[in-house]
């Protein structure tokens, strides 16, 4: 695989072994509970604009105003339920691990799917309601945890491209989600089954979450925060493919060793610790503020809208007919997953998560002030045609150029900076504060979007794109780059001397001298033994 957009930007030479298939392969079983959220946000706008879930639930009889409450209570249910989840994961993830808290989780969301497959014309909205509540209450939990996961099994050089697969997962989810509701609707009679099988469906990544967990391995990370060094060792080298004796093994667990020192010896290792440090360090409570701040930017790019009610999206921009904006929407869900590939295989780790939020966000704008633009001159909804007009694909055009610049910058760069950017015993609460972040603003566009399409018309593609553009100073002067910067040295990152532009430079060559000095100090203690000091050589 030649070619500077795969070269591996490493913190120190790296042993080939490293980067094995089991690391990738946990990943996309972890990743299973990103395919749940993906496929709820694809095909809960569709299904329920479906006429048989219409009819069965007396949609006909009601007016436009209550359609609105009840559409918009529908989907929020699953975000209110899921930013409480984010901070249940923090004692779970803190007390009994990333992988059982996984587990917990993943059995919580799979009832709560069971749940809405209750709902009918007799039992109402009790059961749907009840039972997205209950589902997002595990996911919301699954959103903390996954990408913690996948940061504390990651090598620095590719932490960017496994957090990703989290995204991947999500885009995979999300084009089966946009999907189903075009085939169910063109091969199927308006009836209960026509609906319900979506329903369904969303049993099957959560099942395979629960089984997964089963086998996955636990974080050598929290294994060694808990005292349990020997079973600690273990998971590193089995995750990293190498001996103990290894010298890249002794350089990172010589990192982690010294990094858990130095939590003991500031905030502590306890529960309450992460709430005391946030309280008492001005430098983690900014990263507080921004692991926030970041989700606040996603959900203001207008994605969420556009997901979860993708149907009323398209017929504003002068699509007509159910099946027509559902196969509309399939063509989106396809490009949001090509590009996600794209983006975790070249793009992360070799771009940055700096530049590529800052040129998403501008692309983005642009795309959507002209969707904006012409919605608010041809007035497609007022002049029905039947068909699209010239300046409709032209509007559609740059609605999937919108897409293509917002998938691989603001759709999973945030998990990915949230995921690496605290230290080891904050890091689970940090997570859950952003997840709930994320579930807070989502809730807030689930909820009011419906409202805010009748009110403000294409006011609402320019209110989106005026938070992109604002959202390229925020990038640019307050985070800095976190890419191939070792876990343990993120503190190093965050110095308040350094300029968020240009501390990823300076922080890279201190972490290299360093590890060259520790190197040669384990090279003087015989860890090094004939044949392999070759794992001293930059192997890329």
């Amino acid at each position: 695989m030649g070619g500077n957009f795969f070269k591996k930007v490493e913190d120190r030479p790296t042993p080939p072994q490293v980067y094995n298939w089991k690391v990738y392969f946990i990943a996309a079983v972890a990743s299973a509970g990103a395919a749940s959220i993906g496929y709820d946000s694809a095909f809960i706008g569709g299904t329920i604009a479906l006429p048989a879930f219409r009819d069965e639930l007396g949609f006909s009889s009601m007016s436009k105003a209550e359609i609105d409450l009840i559409t918009a209570n529908i989907v929020s249910c699953y975000q209110a339920g899921a930013f409480f989840g984010a901070f249940l994961a923090y004692p779970a993830g803190h007390y009994l691990g990333r992988r059982i808290g996984l587990l917990i989780f993943a059995l919580l969301f799979t009832l709560g799917a069971g749940i809405m497959l209750a709902t009918n014309s007799g039992t109402g909205f009790g059961y749907m309601y009840g039972g997205r509540v209950v589902a997002g209450l595990g996911i919301g939990a699954i959103s903390n945890l996954v990408p913690i996961y996948l940061a504390e099994i990651s090598p620095p050089a590719i932490r960017g491209r496994l957090v990703g697969m989290w995204e991947i997962g999500w885009q995979c989810g999300g084009l089966v989600g946009f999907w189903i509701n075009y085939g169910v609707s063109t091969t199927l009679s308006s009836s209960r089954t026509q609906w319900i099988i979506p329903f369904a469906v969303q049993l099957i990544p959560g099942g395979l979450l629960a089984l997964g967990s089963v086998v996955l391995p636990e974080t050598p990370r929290w294994l060694l925060s808990k005292g349990r060094r020997r079973a600690g060792i273990k998971n590193l080298c089995y995750l990293r493919n190498l001996p103990e004796g290894d010298a890249y093994i002794q350089v990172e667990l010589q990192m982690i060793d010294l990094a858990f020192e130095d939590l003991r010896q500031t905030i502590g290792t306890s529960f309450g610790a992460p709430f005391k440090a946030v309280l008492q360090s001005k430098t983690i409570a900014y990263r507080f503020f921004l692991g926030g701040a970041l989700f606040f930017w996603q959900n203001g790019s207008g994605i969420n809208a556009i997901n979860y009610y993708s149907p009323v999206v398209f017929s504003s921009i002068g699509l007509t007919g159910t099946n027509a904006s559902l196969l509309t929407t399939g063509i989106f869900g396809v490009i949001k997953t090509v590009c996600t590939f794209i983006w975790i295989m070249v793009m992360i780790d070799q771009i940055g998560r700096r530049n590529l939020l800052m040129w998403g966000a501008l692309g983005g704008s642009i795309s959507l002030w002209v969707v904006g633009g012409y919605i608010a001159v041809a007035k497609p909804s007022e002049n029905p045609t039947g068909t699209l007009t010239s300046g409709g694909i032209a509007a559609m055009a740059f609605f999937y150029l919108y897409t293509i610049f917002y998938t691989p910058s603001w759709s999973g760069t945030p998990w990915v900076v949230n995921s690496e950017m605290f230290d080891q015993n904050v890091r689970t609460l940090a997570q859950a504060f952003a997840a709930a972040n994320n579930w807070f603003w989502n809730f807030i566009v689930a909820r009011f979007t419906p409202q805010m399409f009748t009110q403000m018309s294409y006011g609402v593609w320019f209110f989106f794109a005026s938070l992109q553009l604002l959202s390229v100073p925020f990038v640019y002067f307050l985070l800095p780059e976190t890419k191939s910067i070792p876990l343990e040295s993120m503190d190093l990152l965050f110095d308040k001397d350094l300029k968020p532009p240009h501390a990823h430079k300076i922080v890279l060559q201190r972490i290299q001298e360093s590890e060259q000095m520790m190197q040669g100090d384990i090279s003087a203690q015989g860890y090094l033994k004939g044949g392999d000091t070759h794992h001293l050589e930059n192997t890329e």
